[in-house]
């Protein structure tokens, strides 16, 4: 099982949750960040830290933002992996 970023991180891009993941499967991609589900171990340390609620289970993605399982699988690959913090794009 894996965690996703929605909809809420696209234009934001805070990386709070980059820095409690204990195995660095997020990826930053230029508007938002991506969790590469292969290496995601499912510990939820990161959903808490985002700001803008933009981490979901798989299981729990609402409706409107399933399309972005897929994207986080697609695009996360192709993407540099992001373990610091770093400013966001837009302000709380």
């Amino acid at each position: 099982m894996t965690h996703v970023v929605a909809q809420p991180c696209f234009g934001c891009k805070y990386t709070d949750c980059v820095v409690v993941c204990p195995v660095e499967c997020f990826y930053e991609g230029e508007k938002m960040l991506y969790i590469h589900p292969d290496e995601c171990i499912d510990c939820e340390a990161c959903v808490p830290e985002c700001p803008v609620e933009a981490i979901f289970h798989e299981d729990s993605v609402p409706d409107e933002w399933k399309d972005f399982t897929a994207l986080n699988a697609e695009l996360a690959p192709t993407c540099e992996v992001i373990t610091e913090k770093k400013d966001a794009l837009c302000d709380e």
